[in-house]
């Protein structure tokens, strides 16, 4: 997978709400009612991660969830993370 230049970044950032570019990778927080909330989003999302085989680099505290995506493979962003990032939407947006 090839690493993403800043133009495509921007590009591809323009199409996702509340993400942005920081320190080579995509990041965004959501925030939930509560922890038992947070915790289920990110056990439905731990499966998609899986399924994609691609794995965020994230943090929970109480009901607010950080993400960022970058590819290690890479050493920087690419199209798998921002097929994550999509199907991340629409796992939150589901809820």
């Amino acid at each position: 997978m090839e690493k993403f230049t800043d133009k495509q970044i921007a590009d591809y950032l323009g199409q996702l709400e509340g993400w942005e570019y920081v320190d080579g990778a995509i990041e965004t927080t959501f925030e939930f009612k509560d922890f038992k909330e947070a915790f289920s989003v990110m056990t439905r999302i731990a499966f998609e991660c899986e399924a994609q085989g691609h794995h965020p680099d994230w943090s929970n505290i109480y009901k607010t969830l950080n993400i960022r995506l970058s590819t290690h493979d890479a050493n920087g962003v690419t199209e798998k993370d921002f097929v994550l990032a999509r199907a991340i939407e629409d796992i939150v947006e589901s809820d």
